[in-house]
């Protein structure tokens, strides 16, 4: 198990002693995904973190009307979950499907806060994991303020190559927030 990438990606960060990892070893167990299999439903409750071994997954939300807008995309060594939902523990504002059959190890809320108690620097582990995603959160709300479409969905392609190969143009029209045929129209210019 020490193979997983999971343990590639924690040590990126913090070192682990041996009786450390066996903590872990312990505590979590591979969780296998279908495609389109949901692993987590807008408006239930949000109780993992998720880390993606392999596979892909989108986190989306579908507003009143029907009209679905995809908020994030994981690949492999990436983790995802509506972090305000899992923090807050209210219900979730988004959904999480798998793009291809994919692994994930899941942390629940409460086995988090004992993993902080037990192994005090998964706080600066988490800590790091969540001023990386802030700081890609405002980068992507300043880049559609200030970017054109083909700007945008150019810059998508050039940081995601492995998501871009993954899913739709309808998905990635979602995310870039604008329609697959004004998208198309953008990639044919």
């Amino acid at each position: 198990m020490s193979d997983y990438q999971i343990f590639k990606n924690i040590e990126k960060h913090i070192s682990l002693n041996d009786s450390e990892k066996q903590y872990l070893k312990s505590s979590f167990s591979l969780r296998e995904v279908s495609k389109k299999e949901t692993i987590l439903e807008q408006g239930n409750p949000c109780k993992n973190l998720y880390f993606v071994e392999h596979g892909s997954f989108r986190a989306y939300n579908v507003d009143q009307n029907g009209r679905e807008s995809t908020i994030m995309f994981a690949v492999k060594d990436w983790w995802i979950s509506d972090m305000d939902c899992f923090v807050n523990r209210k219900p979730a504002l988004l959904s999480i499907e798998a793009l291809e059959p994919s692994g994930v190890f899941e942390w629940n809320s409460d086995w988090l806060e004992q993993l902080y108690e037990k192994i005090p620097k998964f706080e600066r582990f988490f800590r790091i994991l969540f001023q990386k995603a802030y700081i890609r959160e405002q980068k992507r709300a300043l880049h559609s303020i200030s970017l054109t479409t083909e700007e945008r969905y150019r810059q998508f392609v050039e940081n995601y190559p492995a998501i871009v190969e993954k899913v739709t143009q309808k998905q990635i029209a979602s995310y870039l927030g604008v329609t697959p045929e004004f998208l198309s129209a953008v990639k044919k210019k």
